[in-house]
């Protein structure tokens, strides 16, 4: 088939659904054309054995969580994303329908975000499968939410739970060695599927951003948390130049989470603040806006900024304060 037969297998029907592109597949660049707005453009790289382990994360899936997760980027700075392009790294053992099946879940994606699929590219590996994706969106610049704006008094907030996807991860991995060796294996779920969809397959939280928008509210600084509430909390502050005070009582964690940390013996808030994936939004805002924040649906306000003499802290619930200390995520660590 070769390589041009494939991309044109993998992309013969695609349309276009944003004016703003011109151009997508077929040519030697994509085209887009914007006006009166900034550009917002995001790359995430995934590396097999790194970043996924497809013992247990079905193609599919791995094609959708890796556009989800370049959206939840340009979501991040309170912009939208449109147009993304998609390159392969693929070793001999994967087949022409594997690779349809994670396209599946790249287009899947952009159909549910409204995501143009404009252009890629493709090679050969010696070490399975990496996914290179490069997402553009765009935002006007007076809504643009930088690490940087964060002040003293504004308050912490975070979309959604957290912990569940590490705790999903958890499980997986449980459940990959208890299968080593065996036939038919049954790996068991069972109550715990919240967990799973959290790690296998997460959304980024354009419902946020619409929410945001809608009540008038820009944050003055944003990030998404995809590697630990800790890291996250710390770029802030560290971009900002402040300090902050995170509640512990306050950290939103769903049942299934609590009950899986109980069950493998972990630390339920360690999880929620180290464990990542999550991509939720974690945003501050400024303290006259709390009666507005906290009527929007699935937001949570954890804490506030302080001054920066006075450092990063996790209050705990006897009013103990621990250094935030970064234990998420190093995609360089050993």
């Amino acid at each position: 088939m070769g390589e041009f037969g494939l991309i044109d297998r993998l992309t013969n029907d695609i349309k276009l659904v944003n004016t703003s592109s011109l151009k997508g597949v077929g040519d030697d660049c994509a085209v887009m054309r914007y006006r009166d707005t900034d550009v917002l453009v995001s790359t995430d790289l995934l590396a097999e054995g790194i970043h996924f382990d497809l013992t247990y994360v079905p193609l599919k899936h791995l094609g959708y969580k890796a556009a989800v997760v370049n959206f939840s980027d340009i979501y991040a700075m309170n912009g939208h994303p449109r147009q993304i392009t998609v390159s392969l790294a693929i070793s001999k053992r994967f087949t022409v329908e594997h690779i349809e099946a994670l396209y599946s879940g790249i287009r899947l994606a952009c159909e549910i975000y409204g995501v143009d699929l404009v252009g890629g590219d493709t090679t050969s590996s010696r070490s399975g499968l990496v996914i290179s994706i490069t997402c553009i969106g765009d935002a006007p610049a007076d809504r643009i939410a930088y690490r940087s704006g964060a002040k003293p008094t504004d308050l912490i907030c975070v979309s959604g739970d957290l912990g569940a996807a590490y705790m999903g991860l958890q499980l997986l991995e449980r459940e990959k060695v208890a299968s080593a060796g065996q036939k038919d294996f049954q790996p068991q779920f069972h109550g715990k599927e919240y967990l799973i969809e959290r790690q296998l397959k997460p959304e980024a939280r354009r419902d946020v951003i619409e929410a945001l928008e809608k009540a008038g509210i820009v944050p003055t600084s944003m990030m998404d948390i995809s590697d630990g509430l800790s890291s996250e909390l710390l770029h802030i502050c560290k971009a900002s130049g402040v300090g902050c005070r995170v509640y512990e009582d306050r950290i939103p964690i769903d049942y299934q989470t609590a009950l899986m940390a109980e069950e493998l013996n972990m630390n339920l808030v360690t999880a929620a603040m180290n464990g990542g994936e999550d991509y939720e939004l974690l945003f501050t805002v400024p303290l006259h806006m709390h009666d507005e924040i906290t009527k929007l649906p699935g937001i949570n306000v954890i804490g506030n900024i302080t001054k920066p003499e006075l450092g990063c802290c996790l209050v705990t619930r006897d009013d103990t304060e621990m250094p935030i200390r970064a234990q998420g995520w190093n995609h360089m660590a050993e």
